[in-house]
């Protein structure tokens, strides 16, 4: 029996978008999706066009904000709730933008000294430091706090050890210590900025004190043999997205990624005639590890019979339309699905990074060679993972004494 298909065709759409209907379904199609898919697609933006007609509005006046405000509006009212898609909509945006319809909107000039400095501050942040997106606003927004934190009376160039430390005490008595230890380390960041750049006369980063929390320090746990072969077992290798999930945690589990480190994975980065991959990692590093048999099967075997057709060149995309590349949300939600479907209990994606880690130990691999592996920029950070064979640490103790006190 043959299955139903949408009729597209029969979706009346008015108001200011209606011009543009042919343009976004060719749009779709392009994209992967199915007439099934697409008419729902085209149903919400008929919506949307009509949305706007109500409220006076034309062609010019879409923006992404006036987007979120039609989907707040469409989730009050309860109905459709199958056609609500925001992707959908944002892929409106982008046809109208290829057509010129949109005028590019400009990021706001800095119109603050504060805002000049901050400004200046992350682009030294990407260019010299590498950081990621996420971890620029972060230090950004804890050095705007310190700045406007400052005495009215005192200019940058008259700053003190004292300002510092007092900024840090004022903030740990409002937050919580991890909340006031991403202060610290975004003072530090900005503080040495301001030294670079001259701004200040000596570095006082060390000034922003570090804090310590009553937290105990547990050891790196990673999981049993028993669990990972669960976890892939998890994983229908019959299905497309069943081929992803396998690839995606046996990744995981072998060469210990971070999860935003498998997300931007790209095709280039695999090097099948040396068996190597390139892992793009913190700081702008790059990284060349071996490309172990079982996990490069994985990916071969996704990349011919899983993966969709796409023009994109990272290696893993989404199993649904539109087929843009995996967040790193995505890899932790594709661990905890594989944890559910097990029936254990539900972890992260960075536990299978410790779990590479603690095998490792027990094959007494040197943490030198682990370090590299994890990548791992001190060996510090790799030296917690010596307390994960607790049997070796014992041969090391010494023995309790059992006479009395010597004077």
């Amino acid at each position: 029996m043959s299955r139903p298909t949408s009729r597209v065709c029969g979706v009346l759409m008015t108001g200011p978008l209606a011009r543009f209907e042919m343009a976004y379904r060719e749009e779709l199609r392009r994209r992967g999706y199915t007439a099934l898919s697409a008419v729902s697609e085209v149903r919400q933006v008929a919506r949307f066009s009509r949305w706007l007609e109500v409220a006076g509005l034309g062609v010019a006046d879409v923006r992404e904000e006036r987007v979120d405000a039609f989907l707040v509006w469409q989730r009050a009212e309860g109905r459709y709730r199958s056609q609500w898609s925001r992707p959908g909509v944002m892929c409106l945006l982008d046809v109208l933008r290829e057509l010129g319809m949109l005028a590019v909107e400009e990021p706001a000039a800095a119109s603050t000294r504060t805002d000049v400095l901050l400004a200046r501050f992350e682009r030294y942040l990407v260019a010299e430091r590498g950081l990621a997106a996420g971890t620029v606003s972060l230090y950004s927004a804890r050095a705007r706090r310190f700045v406007e934190g400052l005495p009215t009376d005192r200019a940058l160039a008259g700053l003190v050890a004292g300002d510092v430390a007092a900024a840090v005490v004022r903030e740990s008595e409002s937050v919580s210590v991890s909340a006031t230890q991403n202060f610290v380390n975004g003072v530090r960041a900005f503080l040495r900025f301001c030294f670079v750049e001259g701004l200040v006369e000596s570095d006082l980063s060390q000034a922003a004190l570090l804090v310590r929390g009553r937290s105990s320090s547990t050891l790196p746990r990673g999981i049993s043999r028993a669990d990972a072969r669960a976890l892939l077992g998890s994983c229908d290798r019959r299905q497309a997205i069943g081929r992803r999930d396998y690839a995606i945690i046996i990744m995981l589990l072998r060469l210990g990624l971070r999860r935003s480190e498998l997300a931007g994975l790209t095709l280039d980065d695999v090097d099948w005639r040396a068996g190597e991959l390139v892992v793009r990692g913190k700081g702008a590093r790059e990284d060349r590890l071996p490309l172990p048999a079982d996990v490069g099967a994985a990916i071969a075997s996704y990349l011919q019979r899983g993966r969709p057709q796409s023009s994109r060149r990272e290696v893993f995309l989404r199993s649904k339309a539109p087929y843009d590349p995996i967040a790193s949300g995505t890899v932790a939600s594709t661990v905890r699905r594989a944890c559910r479907r097990a029936g254990i209990a539900e972890f992260g994606s960075h536990r299978l990074r410790h779990t590479a880690a603690c095998e490792m130990v027990r094959a007494n691999v040197p943490l030198v060679r682990i370090g590299q592996v994890l990548r791992h920029r001190s060996l510090q950070s790799t030296a917690r993972y010596a307390r994960v064979d607790v049997e070796r640490l014992r041969l090391l103790a010494a023995p309790w004494p059992s006479g009395g006190a010597q004077r």
